[in-house]
C-alpha cells in the first residue's frame, strides 16, 4: 500500500513539475514575439510583395482608366 502512496505522489508531483509555466520577463516575451514576426514576415515575404503589386498596378489601372473618361 506503502508504494502505491509513494508511486502516486511521485506521478503527482512529476506532473506539476513539467506544467509549471516558466517565468518570463516582459522583454523577453517581448523579443519572443518580435522574432515570430520577422519569422513570419520572412516567410511570406514573396507573397506580400506580389499583393503590393498588384495594388499597385491596380491603382495604376484606375488611373488610366479616369484619365481615358476625362478626355
Amino acid at each position: 500500500m506503502k508504494k502505491y502512496i509513494v508511486i502516486i505522489t511521485l506521478l503527482i508531483s512529476i506532473s506539476f513539475i513539467s506544467c509549471r509555466d516558466e517565468n518570463k520577463t516582459a522583454e523577453d516575451k517581448l523579443e519572443t514575439a518580435i522574432e515570430e514576426v520577422k519569422e513570419d514576415l520572412k516567410a511570406n515575404s514573396e507573397t506580400l510583395s506580389d499583393d503590393v503589386e498588384d495594388a499597385i498596378e491596380d491603382v495604376e489601372d484606375e488611373i488610366n482608366e479616369i484619365k481615358e473618361e476625362a478626355k
